[in-house]
């Protein structure tokens, strides 16, 4: 390509990357920010396999552009990336997706038309790029920003490039640490619980979150359809007796089964549909005995909240955990134009959590 000596950006950007670290970059378009985060990138990829690399750009120009330096620098490997971004049809971008690629450099919007559509997936994802955060903010796409990143497990490597930092844009690289699960923690310890069923959207998230409770001592049985039918068995049957005394699951746990004495349930994640949301709290509270259900929310999952409350036809109270560190706080105020406006504008910082208790 040319290049002789490594530009400021790319000096500094190379050893935190192929470290597998996270990294919050200032730089101006020209300084070869492209070829800072690109050549550690195909370095730590190696060989073509799943698809391991997102590149978020705010505009179809620019996605184009580091497409193009993907391919010039990875053109001695069998790495492959490809572009998806609007203005163009959708046929030839279903077609290199499904022939399979290592770096898929996309703009918001048609990103999450793919996604929508199941063209594609994330759960492989190990390096998410963010790349020209302050334009993608002038233009409107942080929170199409905040959903697509919500999305990707936080075991991933998250690289975030801007020419400056507003407060918003430091509130998105905050968010990359995952706040939910501190307050989970604290809402266990805080709370006098017989037996937790924990409800997580995603089968990754799942695991994720099974995995991190175990490292805080806490007996965990896991529940979700990756599960063999002998480890499903295993943990249902290690709950109900006992053995554990938290099983985190996915929807698979809310429907047909018959589980007694779970004294809490908590939705790790709103619920997409509210008939999910009234089966996943119908699991504590049974045979006349009194049970909690808490919900734990961000700004973005309010339009989901409200839609569950009109559904069962009840305002769900918002609290806030007392003494507890949030990053960024609300106005749990859903009816206030303001209240409103923050929620949705705060991202995937977690201010609170919902509950409610119901008795049977």
């Amino acid at each position: 390509m040319g290049f002789s000596e490594p530009t400021p950006i790319q000096l500094r950007a190379f050893p935190i990357v192929l470290a597998g670290k996270d990294l919050v970059g200032t730089a101006q378009t020209g300084t070869g920010k492209t070829a800072a985060f690109a050549l550690p990138i195909l370095t730590l990829l190696g060989h073509h396999g799943k698809f391991r690399c997102l590149v978020l750009e705010p505009t179809r120009e620019l996605a184009a552009q580091v497409e193009t330096a993907f391919r010039d620098y990875g053109r001695f490997t069998d790495l492959r990336a490809t572009v998806v971004h609007g203005g163009v049809g959708y046929g030839k971008q279903r077609e290199d997706l499904k022939r399979g690629v290592d770096v898929l450099i996309a703009t918001p919007g048609r990103l999450l038309d793919h996604l929508e559509q199941g063209t594609m997936h994330f759960r492989d994802i190990k390096i998410l790029v963010l790349d020209e955060v302050d334009r993608m903010l002038d233009m409107g796409f942080l929170p199409d920003v905040r959903r697509i990143v919500q999305q990707i497990s936080n075991d991933r490597q998250t690289l975030l490039f801007s020419a400056t930092l507003p407060p918003e844009i430091e509130r998105l690289a905050a968010s990359a640490a995952e706040q939910k699960f501190d307050l989970l923690m604290v809402l266990l310890e805080r709370t006098n619980f017989d037996s937790a069923l924990i409800f997580s959207r995603t089968k990754h998230g799942a695991d994720r979150i099974a995995h991190k409770l175990k490292q805080g001592n806490h007996s965990v049985a896991v529940l979700h359809s990756n599960r063999t039918q002998r480890e499903r068995i295993e943990a249902l049957e290690g709950f109900k007796s006992g053995k554990y005394e938290v099983m985190v699951a996915t929807d698979i746990a809310a429907r047909g089964l018959d589980i007694a004495g779970v004294s809490h349930v908590i939705n790790y994640d709103v619920p997409e549909h509210p008939e999910d949301y009234v089966h996943r709290i119908g699991r504590t509270g049974r045979a006349q005995n009194v049970g909690d259900a808490f919900t734990l929310m961000n700004g973005e999952e309010l339009p989901a909240l409200q839609a569950i409350e009109r559904f069962i036809g009840q305002k769900i109270p918002r609290l806030k955990l007392e003494n507890f560190p949030y990053i960024y706080t609300i106005l749990f105020e859903p009816d206030s134009a303001a209240g409103g406006k923050r929620a949705i504008g705060g991202g995937r910082t977690h201010r609170g959590y919902s509950f409610g208790r119901r008795r049977r």
